[in-house]
């Protein structure tokens, strides 16, 4: 038995140390390992499989608001970069430059992609001459390079995946629209298929992309109480319109400019994942972004007994096969050795089958989220199974919700607020004025930055005073600190 427990005892507990807790049961259940080159990381097969059912399971759903996808170069010449001066400033300390190629200086230096908006701008000036070209929705699943100096794997690295959406518009209006109903793509995404319970709105001026006109985000609340901003959409106006020179013959005759957004959610969201559900004993994945939703841990001693259990097994195979993502576990470890692995990697449901189910005809499923034991008749498997992954989806997402609830603070009181932030964390909810000094002050005072100004707003407009300021409260902020 102590060799069978040894593997998950050698995780640290997340009271103790989290931030330790996440980087071994990254390790540990093998879904990353640090590269050669400083930052980066590489991403192993598991974990690439949670992100592979994370790009499906978005895909389908930007492709649902009529979304396409594309592809663009990952090497951007300095001159764009330049033609947006705020988006430049913004980014410059993250750019990583080629300045050689093929052994000879560039002519003109090459920016390795921080993000896109430039090339695609670049790209949308030479397809859009009428109104009849719009609007553009496109989206591309890349890499991108940003020259991060602090990095924890999944969360922030130099080197990420993500998806980036791009659209141009004929009209402020059809951009905003655009705008938030991406968010809420994400919102539905987060909430739906990870289980995490987000809090929509809106980034305040200090937080807002480099370039845009309006950010928005979805913000969540990990195991530790500091919030994960998961995705971003942002309202990017005329800014690179003018910048790259998006115009457009209008119905009218008149010639105008686009109206662009930008939108985003990468490999952090893993991170999230880990963060939000996992426990003691390492990962609990949700059901929907599993690599594996079931596995099948066979159990026997004799020989016999082994001919009965892998019949059965065979048997359920063949049931599930294109229903459920499974995988059967014959190595040689022993059952105890499996149940830690298994756990250990977050599989949300384990199928137990041993002699004497075999004799039953029926399998014992076992759930990650509380361990409920469940035996199942094997001809109701079918039936049964997917009810039981999606009760522990549901689970997931109620016990995420419920914490959130417990780590949420609200207080009208600076020392008070103060006080939540170095010794309870979470979130807390504020009157706030909507003051960049003050914003930056408070980040300085005690690292908690304004996270979002949810859209959630109290009814019939914010009564008093902001919490820092004095100053008469234009609406409810969200700080907290973060990742």
């Amino acid at each position: 038995m102590a060799e069978e427990t040894k593997f998950v005892e050698e995780i640290v507990d997340q009271e103790d140390n989290f931030s330790l807790w996440y980087n071994q049961v990254v390790r540990k259940a093998e879904l990353a390992d640090y590269a050669p080159v400083r930052g980066c990381m590489i991403i192993r097969p598991y974990g690439y499989a949670m992100w592979e059912n994370v790009q499906h399971l978005l895909d389908t759903r930007f492709k649902e608001t009529d979304v396409v996808n594309a592809y663009f170069p990952l090497l951007i010449p300095r001159s764009f970069m330049e033609k947006e001066a705020e988006h430049v400033e913004g980014f410059a300390p993250e750019v990583a430059w080629v300045t050689r190629g093929g052994g000879e200086e560039l002519e003109e230096p090459l920016a390795i992609r921080p993000t896109s908006e430039t090339i695609i701008g670049h790209s949308y000036a030479r397809w859009v001459q009428s109104y009849r070209d719009l609007p553009i929705l496109i989206n591309s699943w890349n890499n991108v390079l940003r020259w991060e100096k602090r990095t924890v794997l999944f969360l922030r690295t130099a080197e990420f995946l993500w998806q980036e959406g791009h659209t141009a518009h004929r009209t402020p209006e059809e951009a905003e629209e655009r705008t938030r109903l991406m968010l809420e793509v994400y919102r539905a995404f987060a909430e739906e298929d990870a289980a995490i319970p987000v809090i929509a709105g809106r980034k305040s001026e200090n937080e807002k992309f480099a370039g845009a006109l309006r950010t928005y985000s979805i913000e969540a609340l990990m195991g530790d109480g500091k919030a994960l901003q998961s995705a971003t959409s942002h309202n990017l106006g005329d800014n690179f319109a003018r910048g790259f020179d998006i115009q457009f013959l209008d119905a009218d005759g008149q010639r105008k400019y686009c109206h662009t957004t930008s939108w985003g959610l990468s490999t952090r969201m893993i991170g999230g994942i880990i963060m939000v559900h996992g426990d003691k004993s390492g990962l609990i994945l949700p059901p929907r972004i599993a690599p594996y939703q079931v596995v099948i841990v066979p159990i026997w001693r004799k020989d016999a007994d082994k001919s009965a259990v892998s019949e059965l097994i065979a048997r359920v195979e063949k049931m599930l096969k294109g229903k459920v993502r499974f995988k059967v576990d014959w190595s040689e470890n022993t059952p105890g050795w499996k149940y830690n692995e298994w756990e250990l990697r977050g599989v949300p449901v384990r199928m137990e089958v041993g002699p004497r189910d075999a004799q039953n005809n029926s399998v014992m499923l076992v759930r990650r989220d509380n361990r409920a034991k469940e035996p199942v008749p094997v001809d109701a498997l079918e039936t049964r199974l997917p009810e039981v992954l999606d009760e522990v989806q549901r689970a997931l997402y109620q016990r995420a919700v419920e914490y959130r609830e417990q780590n949420t603070h609200y207080t009208d009181d600076y020392e008070e607020f103060k006080k939540i932030i170095a010794e309870k964390r979470g979130f807390v909810r504020v009157k706030w004025a909507e003051d960049s000094e003050a914003e930056l002050a408070i980040k300085e005072e005690t690292k908690a930055t304004l996270r979002v100004i949810p859209f959630d707003q109290p009814e019939g407009g914010v009564k008093g005073k902001c919490i820092y300021t004095g100053k008469p409260a234009t609406c409810e902020a969200i700080f907290a600190r973060a990742y």
